[in-house]
């Protein structure tokens, strides 16, 4: 954690190293999994933001398949520790005959992800898959089948590496715990 973020704050769980390493390993199961991937025919990635933005901007780096970017907001968190039940979702998107990889920071209740699938879904894309850094699966309310995750955490408030507590802890090279 940086110097700004005190131990007392934030319990560390994965180090920038380990980060780094887990999202190598990802890139490249991703890009053995669209070896098919043509510049014509690319597979596209398309981000949760805002969280999901550090995730995917390091993970993009490590994919060897032809590949584009674009984006999708959708929010349930406001200001508060835990999911208001209502998620906002934002986008302008054309996914038809596509190959979508849909790249998450942290997937809990699955509620967010569960409603972003049924939207683009509806919009016929060839495939869609996620793919979440970090997976909550005792918090979990709503199914979703992640493709790729990075870690699997506890069913406790996770900040750092894009992760955020109203939007604070986004800029920190490493993930923890929240300490209340």
């Amino acid at each position: 954690m940086s110097e700004q973020h005190t131990s007392s704050t934030i319990t560390p769980l994965f180090s920038a190293e380990t980060i780094g390493n887990r999202i190598r390993e990802i890139g490249k199961e991703i890009s053995d999994d669209y070896a098919g991937a043509t510049p014509q025919n690319p597979l596209h990635l398309i981000v949760v933001l805002k969280g999901a933005f550090i995730f995917a901007a390091d993970l993009v780096r490590t994919i060897t398949v032809p590949c584009t970017v674009d984006f999708i907001h959708a929010s349930s968190y406001g200001s508060q520790k835990h999911s208001s039940g209502n998620v906002a979702i934002r986008h302008n998107l054309q996914v038809e005959r596509w190959n979508i990889l849909l790249v998450e920071d942290i997937i809990d209740t699955g509620l967010t992800m569960q409603q972003i699938t049924a939207e683009l879904t509806a919009l016929k894309p060839v495939s869609l898959k996620i793919c979440s850094l970090l997976d909550k699966p005792e918090a979990r309310k709503h199914p979703v089948e992640i493709a790729y995750t990075g870690f699997i955490v506890p069913d406790t408030f996770i900040v750092g590496y894009g992760v955020d507590y109203n939007e604070r802890y986004r800029e920190l090279p490493s993930i923890g715990v929240l300490n209340s």
